[in-house]
């Protein structure tokens, strides 16, 4: 494995990715270590514009549409940011192709082998060397969306299409070793430490 590895940060809203990446961020500056972090949909320029389209209250788009601009986000990151630093400096990626197929597939039921087809073509040999799934119980969830001061189009789901694609990345992730369960129950510090014992592993 590259001593500079791609991280992936997975899973659904409020389970925790941001505040632990927020945390790993700072360990690695402190460590000095060179990296690079993006946020899905967003990163690049033209990414954070198809964000701001995709997360709208008032964008009431069809779910296939929301995959190709979910595609169209990951390959402008791909092309301008990932291809030249992958594994010359660490990648933190907030949500990645296993959120595009939890989501789209699990949630909205686009075929699988159809998104799969379109992240092989994306992607071609960029690789993910481990991912941190981020689990959260589904009454945590509730109380958390509550507190959130600005809620985007993706925070008001119902609790029944979060559990689909919680329990869908639980299925594409569970039996691949280089990937961790972080239980989002457990406290912010202990969820850090965990993670913070594992990335000091890969680097």
């Amino acid at each position: 494995m590259s001593k500079n590895p791609l991280i992936l940060f997975e899973g659904i809203e409020c389970s925790g990715k941001t505040t632990q990446i927020k945390k790993i961020k700072n360990y690695l500056k402190k460590k000095k270590k060179k990296f690079i972090h993006i946020r899905e949909p967003g990163g690049s320029n033209n990414s954070e514009k198809i964000r701001t389209l995709l997360l709208n209250d008032k964008f009431n788009s069809a779910s296939m549409t929301d995959l190709f601009l979910y595609m169209a986000s990951r390959n402008e990151n791909i092309e301008k940011i990932i291809t030249k630093n992958y594994h010359k400096k660490i990648i933190l990626i907030d949500r990645f192709v296993f959120s595009t197929l939890a989501y789209q597939h699990y949630g909205m039921g686009i075929k699988k082998s159809f998104i799969e087809m379109l992240n092989k073509n994306i992607l071609k040999d960029i690789r993910p060397d481990f991912i941190f799934l981020h689990v959260i119980n589904l009454r945590i969830l509730k109380k958390r969306l509550k507190f959130r001061k600005n809620n985007n189009r993706y925070d008001k789901f119902s609790l029944n299409f979060y559990s689909k694609v919680q329990k869908g990345f639980l299925k594409l992730l569970r039996n691949k070793k280089n990937m961790k369960i972080i239980d989002s129950s457990q406290s912010i510090s202990s969820n850090t430490k965990e993670i913070i014992n594992k990335i000091e592993k890969l680097l």
